[in-house]
């Protein structure tokens, strides 16, 4: 990873441990996947996601775009989750979870494992319409798999 992104913590007393940084990811289900165009602009996408053993999993319509532009074969990209939060009107602040996953992200070579991922997670009681609808989406969609190289997690939990 760039040296910028291997840095230190600078709110150390606020950084998780890796399984804190963890049950954030399954415990979510949006975040913000970023990319960078090949204009070398950042690309922020909003996308409902499912994360399964050091992967995080993510689709997209087949149709060209700037996500597909941007994934071309394998590409650095970063993925956000901000989990609960609280406003703290009186103190100026917020009390906060989130997580950055840093890593490689390219076209899974199975969309209907990466589609079923998906589903179990955000459509877990209808594990087998979701297979039916996977199957039959798999030509409209593409699935995309970050390979997590380094997870960050940060949380302000005091009053």
């Amino acid at each position: 990873m760039g040296e910028k992104t291997r840095g230190k913590m600078r709110r150390t007393d606020r950084e998780l441990m890796p399984d804190e940084a963890e049950k954030i990811l399954r415990e979510n289900q949006y975040g913000i996947l970023s990319t960078v165009c090949p204009d070398g602009y950042p690309y922020g996408l909003p996308v409902s996601y499912a994360y399964e053993e050091g992967k995080l999993y993510f689709h997209h319509t087949s149709a060209e775009g700037l996500l597909g532009q941007n994934i071309a074969g394998e590409v650095k990209a970063c993925f956000t989750v901000v989990g609960a939060t609280e406003l703290l009107p009186e103190k100026f602040s917020t009390k906060y979870e989130s997580v950055i996953a840093f890593g490689t992200i390219r076209e899974s070579e199975d969309k209907i494992d990466g589609l079923m991922k998906l589903v179990k997670k955000l459509s877990p009681d209808f594990v087998e319409q979701g297979r039916k609808y996977a199957e039959a989406a798999a030509g409209r969609v593409k699935v995309y798999e970050l390979q997590i190289e380094r997870l960050t997690g940060k949380a302000r939990k005091d009053q």
